[in-house]
């Protein structure tokens, strides 16, 4: 599953199934939000075979991704970087992507290690929802089921660090 968009959402409280939709608001998926106190999640295919996981490492801001069978894909790790957002995601034998999105941008770009531009993504909610994304996958090499799981870590890294700026604020 490549070469498509598809349209998906968090849960308020970061738990339950929501669904994902292509272009044609057709059912194409489903995320299964595995609790409200971690961020773990199942995505699923339309079938609602389980595809792959993602979940955040002990103590640590990692991103795993494993397949159905457990095994691992690869490892989203967030970059410091001023004046924009730089994730990394290390598959473990597709190479090394890099995630980036401008300052104050709500539009992430995926590009492989030679810079060909696979995918990208935008946020595209208000102020006050959960994140909903839009997905636009033209990769040969990351499955788009794949890329949910990757876009999920980026909205949970990003939480994780404004849950973390506004607790150590006065």
């Amino acid at each position: 599953m490549s070469k498509l968009e598809l349209y998906f959402k968090d849960n308020f409280f970061n738990a339950g199934y929501t669904e994902i939709m292509n272009a044609k608001q057709e059912h194409a998926g489903s995320l299964d939000l595995k609790s409200a106190f971690g961020s773990s999640l199942n995505v699923n295919n339309a079938e609602g075979t389980l595809m792959c996981s993602g979940s955040f490492r002990i103590l640590s801001n990692k991103w795993d991704i494993k397949a159905a069978d457990g095994s691992l894909l690869g490892v989203l790790r967030h970059r410091l970087s001023f004046f924009s957002k730089k994730f990394e995601y290390e598959t473990e034998d597709r190479g090394i992507y890099e995630i980036f999105s401008p300052a104050f941008s709500k539009e992430y770009s995926i590009t492989d290690e030679y810079g060909t531009a696979v995918a990208q993504f935008d946020k595209i909610n208000g102020w006050f929802e959960s994140g909903a994304f839009c997905l636009r996958n033209e990769s040969e090499n990351l499955n788009s089921y794949e890329l949910v799981a990757v876009v999920m870590g980026v909205h949970g890294t990003n939480k994780r660090e404004s849950n973390s700026h506004h607790a150590s604020m006065p």
